[in-house]
């Protein structure tokens, strides 16, 4: 049900973009909004995993580096049937972990040196687990074909806003800027919730091939529970647009916030983890 949804989603956003690119510029504007979001994509597609890596000053490490850690990949990745992935340390307190990389065979796991303090080798390998599972799903791609998309509709907004606005008195078939102000504000709105609602539904597909591989889903479980009251107790100084790829939301927010989190509740996640114990 949610690769359904993923690509019913998808396409939603897909649809967003032509449309918003028609309201602009009719035929020939939604046909340049398909082209500026191929360009997009192709660009996140190959050096999305470099620029997020460099964001957060990962550091590639060795199997003589961090022998437990390695050995932890390495085991997983070929239980999973996956090429070996490059491992990454990211110096941060929070806890946290992102998997990236543009296919299964380019794939790289980053893991903060709080998330190596928190969790017990069980629970990491759990973590682990479900990077992997992203891996081996290509929700990178997913989440990069859809932050791409969102960011070419805010775009396309804008410019519409700033360059295509008429007011009601100027020559007929202008646009009005009431409407066009509307279109900014809402069109970027509707893709972010298109995108939330992408996220949530790979880390679900993601939580349960994590347990698969790691053949244990309590050990999943426990770590998110950790995750939960360690990334709230030191919050990460992350950029928005890669909260998507974190484990658990490296942004703080309650409240009304939560609605619009990326990722769906931990307690949900655990309590399906849960669930697949019981068979």
């Amino acid at each position: 049900m949610n690769q359904v949804k993923t690509i019913v989603l998808l396409t939603a956003l897909a649809a967003l973009l032509v449309v918003i690119g028609g309201i602009i510029g009719g035929k020939n504007g939604a046909t340049i909004a398909l082209l500026i979001a191929l360009v997009m994509n192709f660009g996140s597609y190959w050096f999305s995993d470099k620029i997020v890596l460099r964001m957060y000053n990962a550091q590639e490490v060795t199997e003589q580096e961090a022998p437990d850690l390695y050995n932890v990949v390495r085991q997983l990745a070929t239980k999973a049937e996956l090429p070996m992935p490059r491992v990454y340390i990211i110096p941060d307190d929070s806890p946290n972990a992102f998997a990236t990389g543009r296919n299964p065979s380019h794939a790289a796991v980053a893991v903060t040196e709080g998330i190596m303090k928190l969790l017990s080798w069980e629970e990491l390998a759990g973590v682990i687990g479900h990077e992997l599972g992203h891996v081996k799903n290509r929700d990178i791609l997913i989440q990069t074909v859809a932050a791409t998309i969102g960011a070419a509709i805010t775009y396309l907004a804008q410019f519409g806003y700033f360059f295509s606005g008429r007011s009601d008195d100027e020559e007929q078939g202008g646009r009005s800027i009431v409407g066009m102000i509307l279109m900014m504000i809402l069109a970027p709105l509707a893709a972010g919730l298109i995108q939330m609602a992408i996220s949530r539904s790979r880390e679900y597909i993601a939580d349960r091939s994590g347990a698969e591989i790691c053949g244990h889903p309590l050990w999943l479980a426990g770590a998110l529970d950790k995750l939960r009251r360690g990334s709230e107790a030191i919050p990460m100084q992350a950029n928005p647009s890669t909260a998507p790829m974190f484990i658990v939301n490296p942004l703080s927010g309650g409240g009304i916030s939560g609605l619009f989190s990326t990722h769906p509740p931990i307690e949900e996640r655990i309590e399906r983890l849960r669930h697949m114990t019981a068979y």
